[in-house]
């Protein structure tokens, strides 16, 4: 859980975490919660636009955190592959580097190109 929500009765309520103070629009009672399924349903269940402004937030980055990788086993032509290893060893970068870059672009190239966009 992010933090202990303390109310107050003029409808002020304080956010302890890291000396912040937001003020909400209403009263947010978080019970004492079980585990982290009951928890996450919790969460799920409520819109945090009820009871904060987005003016309340400041934007954070977290500089430690690392993107997650899976190894993962697909099938590759063995003249692609071939040419794949060549231009990479032109361009000096490691041929799976250069699989990830293109599968990124793909990726970005049919997003942009999507009607479905995010």
């Amino acid at each position: 859980m992010l933090c202990t929500i303390q109310g107050l009765d003029s409808c002020i309520y304080h956010v302890i975490q890291k000396n912040y103070t937001f003020t909400m629009k209403k009263n947010l009672k978080v019970p004492k919660l079980k585990n982290e399924d009951r928890e996450r349903d919790f969460w799920a269940k409520i819109n945090l636009a009820d009871y904060f402004e987005s003016s309340d937030f400041e934007k954070a980055s977290f500089l430690n955190l690392k993107p997650v990788s899976y190894a993962i086993s697909i099938r590759i032509p063995s003249h692609i592959l071939i040419r794949l290893k060549e231009h990479a060893n032109e361009i000096n970068v490691p041929y799976q580097s250069l699989i990830k870059e293109y599968i990124a672009e793909g990726v970005v190239r049919d997003r942009s190109d999507s009607v479905y966009k995010a």
